[in-house]
């Protein structure tokens, strides 16, 4: 007899109720047992959460601030990319965004903000993880790249928080498992 607690990624990739190789973790229907095996099925869902509503935070108060999608001006996308042109690790970068800046601000929004909605609801999760983990990647070697020490800048930290969700995708709460879930009653294979 197997401990709940210990059943956590044990068993065969194909156990029934199982959601990326994880096994039913000895419940009925996929449910976990006991107090450690649902906190580990549930780990990645407040991050998940926060990293959504943060970043459809962050598309959206960008979207409504007429002052950040000017091309120039105090607080505006284009007068941050000429103040850390020079000390960002891809200058080659900041000269694209120059060409013109509103357009990349409204880029930077949108993208924020499919990237947030994507994980908030579970649809193409992994893929919008990976968005969020590209854009947190630019804004380090961009904006952040001249922070000292280097742990005061926020980018580094949300690309590393975005990798565990580009690995597991969101294996439930999904909208991904519910197309999977139907797919499969269908008699068809989705990757996920």
């Amino acid at each position: 007899m197997r401990h709940a607690d210990r059943a956590v990624g044990s068993g065969t990739a194909g156990s029934a109720g199982s959601v990326n190789g994880v096994g039913d973790m000895g419940g009925l229907g996929g449910r976990p047992v006991g107090v450690r095996a649902t906190a580990a099925h549930y780990a990645l869902l407040p991050l998940r959460l926060f990293l959504g509503v943060t970043f459809v935070y962050a598309g959206i108060d960008k979207l409504t601030d007429p002052t950040f999608l000017a091309d120039s001006g105090n607080g505006s996308i284009g007068a941050l990319m000429s103040q850390v042109r020079d000390t960002s690790a891809l200058p080659w970068l900041i000269d694209q965004s120059l060409k013109d800046p509103s357009a990349f601000g409204y880029a930077i929004a949108y993208g924020e903000l499919a990237v947030g909605l994507g994980v908030l609801v579970g649809l193409l999760s992994r893929l919008a993880a990976f968005g969020g983990a590209m854009i947190s990647l630019s804004l380090w070697l961009t904006v952040s790249w001249q922070t000292e020490p280097y742990y005061y800048g926020n980018d580094l930290a949300y690309l590393m928080a975005w990798l565990p969700l580009v690995l597991a995708g969101a294996p439930y709460l999904s909208l991904d498992v519910a197309i999977a879930k139907r797919r499969r009653r269908q008699g068809s294979q989705i990757f996920m």
